[in-house]
C-alpha cells in the first residue's frame, strides 16, 4: 500500500501540468512538435520468452502456440530475444532460427524486434544483418557491458554509429543497467540520436527524470523513447515516452494495452488506478522473481512458460505460492 501511494503521489505533478497544457480535464499523448516519426514505435512490445522443452531445447511448437494467443492482443509488435528471452543463452544458430520463426508467424503489420546486441561491434553488427534477413523490422542492441570500465560515452558513440552506418534496418538502444551495470550516457543518447538510422532506446533503467530529459533534448530528432517495464510506464507517457517493452505483456498483454490506450485519449485517473494495480505484478515477474517467476505466471494465464535454461533455476514452492498471492492481491488470479 506504502508503495501504491508513493507513486501516486509522484505522479499527481506530471499528471496536473498534463492536464494544465490544454483546456479540459482531458489530454491524451501527443507526439512533440518537430518530431514526427517516420517509423512509428507507440504502442506495447512484449518482450517474448523463449520456450524450452523439458531437455532445454528451443520449443518451437510451444512458441507458435503462444504468438497465436499474443495475435489477438492489440501489441504494437513484439521484442524478440530481449533479457527475457534469455539472449544470453541461446546460440548464434537458435537466436536466428527463433527470429524466423516469430516473423512466419507474426503479422505484417505487427513490428518485429529482435535483440542483435554482442560484446564487439563486429559481432553485433554480423547478428544485426543476420536478424534483418531473418526478418526482424529493428534491431534492438544493448550495451556492451563485459569491460564496462572502459565502455566511456566516446568508445559508446563509435560503437552505436558504426552498427547504425552497418545495419540494413533501424537500431533501437537498449539501456538496461541491473543486468549489464552500465547506463547508457544522456550525451551519448543524445548525440546517437542524430543517426539517421538509430530511432530510439528501450530505456530499463526506471528513472523517470531521465526519461525525461532523454524525450526533451531529442525532441527534434526523429527518435523515440521506450519505457523498459511495466511498473512506471504511465510515469513514463506522462513525460512524453512512445510506448513500452514490458515483460509483464507476457503475462497481462491485455491490460498494458488497455492502459496504452486510456493515456493516449487522456483518461488519466483510469490509467493511474490501472497502473497501481500492475505496480506489484511487475516486481514479481521482474526483480523478484526474474524469468522464472515470469514463465510460472504464463501458466496460470494460457501460455506455455516452461522451464529456463539452465543455470537459472525454477521457482521454489514457497517462491510460487508468493508470487501466486501477488498476483490474486491485485485482482489478476
Amino acid at each position: 500500500m506504502a508503495l501504491s501511494t508513493r507513486l501516486a503521489a509522484s505522479l499527481r505533478p506530471a499528471l496536473a501540468a498534463l492536464r494544465r497544457a490544454v483546456p479540459g480535464h482531458c489530454r491524451g499523448l501527443s507526439i512533440p512538435q518537430g518530431s514526427q516519426p517516420s517509423f512509428n514505435l507507440g504502442g506495447i512490445f512484449p518482450p517474448l520468452a523463449t520456450p524450452f522443452s523439458p531437455t532445454q531445447e528451443v520449443d518451437y511448437a510451444q512458441l507458435e502456440g503462444n504468438l497465436r494467443r499474443y495475435a489477438r492482443i492489440p501489441f504494437r509488435g513484439l521484442v524478440v530475444l530481449g533479457s527475457n528471452g534469455e539472449y544470453p543463452y541461446l546460440a548464434s544458430r537458435e537466436r536466428v532460427e527463433v527470429v524466423s520463426c516469430v516473423r512466419r508467424a507474426l503479422p505484417r503489420d505487427r513490428l518485429l524486434l529482435a535483440g542483435s546486441g554482442c560484446e564487439s561491434t563486429q559481432a553485433t553488427i554480423e547478428l544485426t544483418v543476420s536478424m534483418a534477413e531473418a526478418g526482424a523490422d529493428v534491431a534492438l542492441v544493448v550495451t556492451p557491458c563485459y569491460y564496462r570500465g572502459a565502455m566511456t560515452t566516446a568508445a559508446l558513440i563509435h560503437h552505436y554509429t558504426e552498427v547504425g552506418d552497418a545495419s540494413p534496418i533501424p537500431v533501437v538502444l537498449y539501456s538496461v543497467p541491473a543486468n549489464t551495470g552500465l547506463d547508457l550516457p544522456m550525451e551519448a543518447v543524445i548525440t546517437l540520436a542524430q543517426h539517421p538510422n538509430i530511432i530510439g532506446i528501450k530505456d530499463s533503467g526506471g528513472d523517470i527524470t531521465r526519461m525525461g530529459l532523454m524525450v526533451h533534448k531529442t525532441r527534434q530528432e526523429d527518435f523515440q523513447v521506450l519505457a523498459g517495464s511495466a511498473g512506471f510506464l504511465l510515469a513514463s507517457y506522462a513525460v512524453g515516452a512512445s510506448g513500452g517493452v514490458c515483460a509483464l505483456a507476457n503475462v497481462l498483454g491485455d491490460p498494458l494495452c488497455q492502459l496504452d490506450h486510456l493515456c493516449r485519449t487522456g483518461q488519466w485517473q483510469e490509467a493511474r488506478d490501472l497502473q497501481l494495480r500492475l505496480i506489484e505484478p511487475n516486481t514479481a515477474v521482474t526483480r523478484q522473481f526474474g524469468i522464472p517467476g515470469l514463465k510460472k505466471a504464463m501458466e496460470w494465464f494460457g501460455y506455455y512458460g516452461g522451464p529456463c535454461r539452465a543455470p537459472l533455476a525454477p521457482l521454489s514452492p514457497a517462491q510460487v505460492e508468493e508470487l501466486r498471492s501477488t498476483f490474486s492481491a491485485n485482482g489478476w488470479l
